[in-house]
């Protein structure tokens, strides 16, 4: 089995771990990649971790603003999940944004860490994301090439199929909730052959709404969810304007 004992973490909500709050930790979330790196923790006693991934990144503000640090803290366990905020622009260029990625993963490979990457979650049961399906599908073949290229452990998001219940999903239908990042933690550990004992988390209780309630919901997402995203899309602003990384460096905050 093997151990870990620098884990740096570089994307943008997805790996920040926006959906999952925690109050005590920074930004007030904990995400998938913590829940990985407390299993890590537990397992070797001089284990350090670093988040540097913020939300709203496109792949040449990843690459820009965490590449270098991540480089610069000595990993032997690297995730870099980027791209899926480029994707959702109305315009982007799937095979140059490709090329800049698989040159970023060249570059980590060549520190020596285990690198894992992501391919996109299919967006067909998503009335938001359903009409860039087809760029999902394509990004996704580029990345498995990419990650063939540079030996790189893939997690197939795409293929994860219980993803299509949205109990596993934040209410905003746009990040994972509590108990699709832990579903994710365990997703990641199992692919890098670690061994633990998490568990799914329970799921919400579905509740049968009437359509006057359903549409009163989806007025609520629209307003509070759907419509400050593409107003920021539109006037070129980031919800993750102004954030720090939450772990810059080597540490083991909120871990134990």
């Amino acid at each position: 089995m093997p151990h870990f004992r620098r884990f740096v973490a570089l994307g943008d909500s997805f790996t920040e771990g926006v959906g999952d709050p925690d109050p005590t930790r920074p930004n007030g979330l904990r995400g998938w990649a913590d829940r990985v790196a407390e299993v890590l923790a537990d397992q070797s006693p001089d284990f350090g971790y670093a988040n540097l991934a913020i939300r709203g990144r496109k792949l040449d503000g990843i690459l820009a603003e965490q590449l270098e640090p991540a480089i610069a803290l000595a990993p032997d366990l690297v995730t870099i999940y980027a791209g899926a905020n480029d994707i959702l622009r109305p315009r982007v260029d799937l095979d140059a944004l490709a090329e800049r990625y698989d040159a970023a993963l060249g570059r980590l490979t060549a520190t020596g860490a285990r690198l894992l990457v992501w391919t996109a979650f299919d967006p067909a049961g998503s009335a938001l994301y359903r009409p860039v399906r087809g760029r999902f599908a394509l990004y996704n073949e580029l990345v498995r090439e990419a990650a063939d290229h540079h030996g790189a452990t893939i997690v197939d998001f795409w293929r994860l199929r219980d993803y299509r219940d949205w109990r596993l999903w934040d209410e905003d239908r746009m990040h994972l909730g509590p108990a699709g990042h832990q579903r994710m933690a365990v997703e990641v550990l199992d692919t890098l052959g670690v061994s633990h004992d998490l568990q799914p988390l329970p799921l919400r209780e579905v509740v049968p709404l009437s359509r006057a309630e359903q549409r009163a919901a989806h007025t609520a997402w629209v307003r509070e969810s759907a419509g400050p995203w593409v107003h920021r899309r539109l006037t070129g602003r980031s919800s993750g304007d102004g954030l720090e990384p939450r772990y810059p460096a080597l540490a083991r905050p909120g871990l134990g």
